[in-house]
């Protein structure tokens, strides 16, 4: 190849890969001179016994350059949310599209995020170049505490969530005493592990500080143990799947006893049902 067309070829090549590489090193560039420009100003400010109208100065003409260098907020996510309102945790954010990014708090804006009821934790960041990023964890709903006419909705922990219009979570199950929030959580676990049973608790009601009876369909009420309320549970669901025991015509059956069921009939007849299940068996 002649030294003039090899000269042009390589000319050629350089120039496009000129075209490739310059639009990323000038956004490159326009990002690094930026922070670079962020991390002088507050070194300086750091450094130096500026006043705070100084300090304030300098603060207003970094976040005013920033901004001019494309710095600003341009959206506001939010993910994990199911109950919060969205609209709530953005007022409490307070920050308006073309607000300079650097001059949203994040540690601020998740201590105001996380006061919210339904807010367990919170995660706040800003992206450049103009999001702001909100995680958020829920409480989640677990029952329905009734006291003094009232309804509360209690989390996986029993703590209060919210009170008033409960009309939402209607079915979830009611708990009913002084000590039921702190006691509903290993209630409401053992009765999730039985869902022939879940399925059909309207109410559980605290009795002495010591036990639960439990409301079902048809209002058939259930006596459960001090002690191994999980086993009793058990026990009652096993005789449903063989014998369809809730049923028939069953105003309540009593759990209390290890080794077996006493069940009252409508017509008001007690008989003891056996439930082939000795206290050590192994379920």
């Amino acid at each position: 190849m002649k030294r003039g067309t090899r000269r042009s070829a390589l000319n050629r090549r350089r120039k496009g890969l000129l075209a490739v590489i310059l639009p990323w090193a000038r956004r490159f560039g326009f990002v690094l001179g930026a922070l670079v420009l962020l991390l002088w100003g507050g070194a300086w400010f750091f450094l130096s016994d500026a006043d705070e109208r100084t300090a304030a100065w300098g603060r207003e003409q970094t976040l005013e350059i920033t901004a001019g260098l494309g710095f600003t907020v341009k959206d506001v996510l939010i993910e994990g949310r199911t109950y919060s309102d969205p609209e709530t945790i953005k007022a409490l954010v307070n920050v308006r599209k073309g607000d300079p990014l650097f001059a949203f708090d994040p540690a601020e804006a998740k201590a105001l995020i996380e006061k919210i009821s339904w807010i367990r934790s919170a995660h706040v960041e800003r992206r450049l170049p103009g999001t702001i990023y909100i995680r958020v964890q829920e409480r989640k709903p677990l029952a329905l505490w009734q006291k003094d006419g009232k309804l509360r909705l209690l989390d996986g922990r029993g703590e209060v969530i919210v009170s008033g219009d409960m009309e939402r979570f209607e079915n979830l199950v009611i708990v009913i005493g002084d000590d039921a929030p702190q006691n509903a959580p290993a209630l409401l676990s053992d009765l999730a592990a039985e869902p022939l049973l879940y399925e059909r608790t309207k109410a559980a009601q605290r009795v002495s500080g010591r036990r639960w009876d439990l409301t079902l369909d048809g209002d058939v009420r259930i006596k459960l143990p001090e002690e191994d309320q999980g086993l009793a549970l058990r026990r009652l669901a096993l005789a449903q799947e063989e014998e369809q025991l809730l049923d028939k015509d069953v105003t309540s059956v009593d759990l209390r006893e290890a080794d077996r069921m006493i069940i009252r009939t409508r017509p008001g007849a007690v008989r003891e049902y056996k439930a082939g299940l000795n206290p050590g068996s192994d379920i």
